[in-house]
């Protein structure tokens, strides 16, 4: 006959009659599984041999915790970000539990609890009938017993699997005898491992009080708002009530209904006073306090706790970026999914390289600078500062309240979850262009093949450049591509120097036009920069004037590599990451590279340092205090649509730009002015205010000095050429180790086709290998003969075709009158045909006209 056809006299009459067996009785009794056996209909021998077969020794694994960000203040001491958990759980020992709560448990769902020795006969002699006459398995769980079923339970919610999970899951709560059976030999094997209190701390710091508050302390501070050592006894039997019906007895839904009962606070207000009646029978509490606490209402104070990225405030696109990093770190486990399931279950403290002062300094100035929203521009700032020579992020911080609610992000353009200064894989964006900040890998790779700074190229604007060399792709060309230059300079031969300070187009596709575009791109990887969507650097020549979509952050790699002698030291955020059992965790670290020769940096440096003294970055320099050693160079796109400040001392560099977030090429920040000035020149005011707070708090030491082999590299004289013809004069240029550029047609007195002049000029010095313009002869011009002396009749005649102008002057000297007194042009000069030439005429006093 099976156990469900038993009648309540034969289950009861079989059950007691096990007892009373001699040996096998005693066993069972001693070990308090007898009424389970019953119910299962065993026989006594099997009974001993399944029993004494079950494992009894339970593996109590770490508990899910929560996970907290931190970053360090100025002492040094830690501040919470943010925390992330699936179980909001903070373990505490015995000690830090009030012993009200504990009484409470104890008196609530084990009175016994002190003198069993894992299983309470009495509750399951009671759980048994209530099985035997169909009120299924339940009831009469010891504390251990059910400390047990959590341990199960939890072991289950760390798989990954969702099919094995479930298995687990129904295994672990399974409405059974055989699971009881299980339970209780694991129960009599914890209490032989543990003691007594051990056991109670451990139950009391894993159970369930309802939604995701798991634990003692996370429900007095979730509930009551105060913590379980502070707990009274109102409170502690309120909480305790919750772990007999997580869902029924919560205290955050008083007006909802679960499994078919009131629920709220007056179910839980009956049965708060039932445990305190409870305690009142075992005296734990004295008649007062009982009075008192029974008389007391129920007066939850809901706390939410702080979980997720948004309670980090304006550190929140940083704490983002943290958790991004977390995914890929393999410390965390194999897959990103997995990483970031350990990372919310596994009570890590992570402390991060944030800089808290630089950070509000850098949310106050963008704040102060740049609105959140603008009409008729999606406008967007950010700002970012690196570490020099670690790679450690400071500062992370845009224009924006973060959020990665679709509901809260469609209530305006000033809420976003998107990270501008990251990687598209990292949170963030698809990348911005950065503009002419992106010339100084095409000035690393020009001085890392021997160029020089002062060495000029061809920078005359023109419509077709020409082949550019290529060695990935082979010899490229690119026709109609014609920029111009930001303030439309004209000159047609700069020196690489001059370009750089002044940011002159022109004069990098020159330089990029003597240099090989793949080895700029490589240059450009070298120092860490990639395209922000993931695919590879374009090489055009559009890309020298930087084109490609590239994240602020690895712009400030970047800088910060140049500042550290052309070492590149990747980013980290994370500086310490202390495990749930207060191990030290092996964070990622940072990977250095030597991207250029600290020779060939030191120059990058001396021309960076003069683009912030005397050039395109003069503003942010002039308004930066105190001052240190930097280098600097500035960025503006097609039609400023983005515009950057980027720039670095020896300590800390920092990328600060405003954009158009949609990238829209009619939304210009030439167009606009916010309340604090101009929006082009924005980055003029946020860069130094954080750049000055850096320097005051990390210093900044000199730059190493460049050499004069990097700067002028190797002088030699010009030939002079003038009047040559142009083939000549290339053959003659190229032989003294010069490279040929023909300047076009000019007004010359030398005779058509032959060369006028040179830019350097013949006898000049020059670095070896520069670019000599050279200017072709259009014969248009004389030397315009010497009259002085003639008559002004005389002087007309002999400057037939010239436009002769008159200005008399008052002579004594009759032989002077009449008479060419001075000229200008003077005589010799070179003058085209129908150019004005003035003539000074005596007139004597007095004489006719």
């Amino acid at each position: 006959m099976s156990a469900k056809n038993r009648t309540v006299s034969g289950a009861l009459g079989g059950l007691l009659g096990f007892i009373g067996m001699s040996a096998v009785a005693g066993v069972l009794v001693t070990v308090a599984v007898t009424p389970a056996l019953a119910v299962s209909g065993m026989t006594a021998t099997n009974t001993i041999n399944v029993f004494e077969n079950l494992p009894n020794y339970l593996k109590v694994d770490q508990l899910s915790q929560k996970s907290t960000i931190y970053a360090l203040d100025g002492n040094g001491a830690p501040y919470a970000l943010a925390s992330f958990y699936d179980q909001n759980r903070v373990e505490v020992p015995i000690d830090s539990m009030s012993q009200f709560v504990q009484d409470a448990a104890v008196a609530g769902e084990d009175p016994r609890f002190y003198d069993h020795g894992g299983v309470d006969l009495q509750g399951t002699i009671r759980g048994a009938l209530s099985t035997v006459t169909g009120g299924g398995t339940q009831g009469g769980s010891s504390i251990t017993q059910q400390y047990v079923k959590n341990v199960l339970v939890q072991k289950c919610e760390v798989l990954t699997d969702q099919d094995e999970l479930d298995a687990c899951y129904d295994d672990a709560t399974e409405t059974s005898p055989e699971r009881k059976l299980k339970e209780m030999r694991l129960a009599i094997g914890v209490e032989k491992e543990y003691s007594k209190l051990e056991i109670l701390q451990g139950y009391l710091n894993i159970t369930l009080f309802g939604g995701s508050v798991y634990g003692i302390e996370a429900a007095a501070g979730y509930y009551f708002n105060t913590t379980a050592a502070n707990l009274n006894a109102s409170q502690s039997a309120s909480l305790i009530a919750i772990v007999n019906n997580p869902e029924k007895f919560r205290l955050d839904r008083p007006d909802s209904e679960a499994n078919g009962a009131a629920n709220g606070y007056a179910a839980n207000k009956e049965r708060r006073d039932y445990i305190l009646g409870e305690m009142l029978q075992y005296k734990k509490v004295s008649q007062e306090d009982y009075d008192a606490a029974i008389a007391s209402p129920i007066e939850p104070t809901i706390t939410e706790p702080s979980t997720g990225c948004q309670t980090a405030g304006g550190s929140a696109y940083f704490c983002d970026y943290v958790t991004h990093v977390l995914k890929s770190d393999p410390t965390f486990g194999e897959d990103e999914d997995t990483r970031m399931m350990n990372f919310r279950r596994g009570g890590y403290d992570i402390y991060t390289t944030l800089d808290l002062d630089l950070q509000l300094e850098t949310e106050t100035t963008m704040a102060e600078n740049v609105p959140q929203t603008f009409d008729g521009w999606d406008v967007g700032a950010v700002a970012t500062s690196v570490e020099v020579g670690t790679g450690r992020v400071l500062t992370m911080a845009q224009n924006k309240t973060y959020s990665q609610d679709p509901e809260v992000q469609a209530l305006g353009a000033q809420y976003s979850g998107i990270n501008y200064n990251t990687d598209f894989n990292q949170g963030g964006s698809r990348g911005f262009q950065p503009g002419s900040t992106y010339k100084v890998f095409t000035l690393a790779e020009w001085l890392k093949e021997g160029h020089a700074l002062n060495e000029r190229v061809d920078s005359a604007r023109k419509s077709d450049w020409g082949t550019f060399q290529d060695y990935c792709s082979g010899p490229q060309t690119f026709p109609g591509y014609n920029p111009k230059n930001d303030a439309n300079e004209p000159g047609t031969n700069y020196s690489a120097l001059q370009s750089t300070i002044d940011s002159i187009n022109t004069g990098f596709l020159g330089m990029a036009k003597k240099l090989d575009l793949c080895k700029i791109r490589d240059t450009a990887e070298s120092f860490g920069v990639h395209r922000a969507d993931g695919d590879p650097l374009e090489k055009g020549a559009s890309s020298v004037l930087g084109t490609n979509e590239v994240a602020p952050l690895s712009m400030a790699v970047a800088f910060a590599g140049i500042a550290n002698k052309g070492n590149t030291c990747s980013a980290i955020v994370i500086d310490r990451i202390v495990g749930p059992d207060d191990t030290e965790i092996a964070p990622p670290a940072s990977t250095c590279t030597q991207s250029v020769d600290p020779s060939v940096a030191a120059g990058m440096a001396y021309a960076m340092k003069r683009v912030l003294t005397e050039g395109s970055a003069a503003q942010s320099y002039g308004n930066t205090s105190p001052r240190v050693p930097m280098i600097g160079k500035t960025g503006t796109t097609d039609g400023a649509k983005d515009t950057w400040m980027s720039g670095a001392s020896s300590k800390v560099a920092t990328v600060v730009g405003v954009v158009s977030v949609t990238g829209d090429a009619n939304q210009r920040s030439s167009k606009y002015a916010f309340d604090s000035g101009s929006a082009a020149t924005a980055r003029h005011r946020m860069w130094p205010e954080i750049m000055s707070v850096a320097n005051a708090k990390y210093g900044g030491d000199e730059f190493d000095e460049a050499s004069t082999n990097v700067i002028q590299g190797a002088q030699v004289a010009v030939p002079d050429v003038r009047g040559q013809s142009m083939e000549d004069a290339k053959s003659a240029l190229e032989g003294a180790g010069f490279e040929f550029a023909d300047g076009g047609v000019t007004d010359s007195e030398l005779p058509a086709g032959t060369v006028a002049r040179t830019d350097p000029a013949g006898g000049s010095q020059a670095s070896s290998g520069a670019t000599i313009t050279v200017y072709s002869s259009n014969g248009a011009q004389g030397l315009l003969p010497d009259v002085a002396g003639q008559t002004l009749e005389q002087a007309r005649a002999t400057l037939a075709g010239f436009n002769v102008v008159v200005t008399d002057q008052a002579v004594n000297d009759p032989g002077q009158n009449n008479k060419v007194i001075s000229m200008s042009p003077a005589a010799g000069t070179a003058a085209t045909k129908g150019s004005s030439v003035t003539l000074v005429v005596g007139k004597q006093q007095g004489a006719a006209g």
